[in-house]
């Protein structure tokens, strides 16, 4: 009998889903008070900067009005727009190589076939760089698209200026906690390569001992196919992560941003 796959929770994210779907962790319990859980990840200094954040001792300076702003400043629809356009670059960048005139790096995925004889120990490594470049890739875009949208806030309500304050204050404090999460995942895909190639050697060596064709043994596209398409669905579950700061980010400024005449 099939085992029924866990349930995940609606409001999971998009990478959880992607992970626990496809058994590569475990379905994750009833997620805990956000904020007790926080409270448990600062540290004293984090703790201190993070309320004076939230407690500032003078109030923001009133906005400035339109046509005294700085030269630069973006409407929330050009501000969306121009995010779109980086997220639609980084998922090009994942499917199929980065588009021209974009200024990301091409990654390409390894061989579809491993070269003869395969060496189990180093086999993943091309996909283990593959995978590190893009995490690379979407933290610097990311982390340059975060920060442009904040400077767009600090420019507008003191609501939307203390709010990117935060947002910069909470960068801070979770970015390694971050980094150290997702690294994770590559060595999740590892694992799952490491298995999948354990088998097709065992299947190629009964083949052997069997007098069998090469044309019959098993063929590698099998399982390293779907295995490369999972890569590239979970670099796309990452970025939507990634982008979930952005996103709120944009949807505070679309909806406290006052509409000007």
């Amino acid at each position: 009998m099939t085992r029924p796959s866990p349930r995940t929770h609606l409001n999971s994210s998009r990478l959880t889903r992607f992970l626990t779907e496809n058994a590569m962790i475990d379905a994750a319990p009833v997620a805990d008070d956000v904020g007790q859980k926080l409270g448990d990840w600062l540290n004293f200094r984090q703790a201190i900067a993070l309320h004076g954040v939230l407690n500032p001792e003078q109030p923001s300076a009133a906005p400035q009005p339109a046509h005294l702003r700085r030269a630069g400043t973006m409407t929330a629809e050009a501000l969306t727009r121009y995010a779109d356009k980086v997220r639609a670059q980084l998922e090009q960048s994942i499917a199929q190589g980065a588009p021209p005139g974009s200024g990301l790096a091409r990654i390409d995925m390894p061989p579809a076939e491993i070269d003869e004889p395969i060496e189990p120990k180093t086999a993943f490594e091309p996909y283990r760089r593959f995978y590190a470049a893009h995490q690379r890739q979407m933290e610097t875009s990311i982390q340059t698209l975060r920060s442009q949208v904040r400077g767009q806030l600090s420019q507008s309500s003191p609501h939307l200026q203390q709010l990117a304050a935060l947002d910069a204050a909470f960068e801070n404090i979770l970015s390694e906690r971050e980094a150290v999460l997702l690294g994770k995942v590559s060595k999740l895909h590892e694992k799952r390569f490491a298995q999948a190639l354990k088998q097709h050697l065992k299947k190629q060596a009964e083949a052997a001992d069997a007098g069998a064709e090469a044309t019959t043994a098993p063929a590698m596209g099998v399982w390293l196919l779907p295995m490369r398409q999972a890569m590239r669905t979970a670099l796309l579950a990452e970025l939507d992560t990634r982008l979930q700061p952005v996103l709120g980010l944009l949807e505070a400024f679309h909806t406290y941003t006052p509409q000007e005449q």
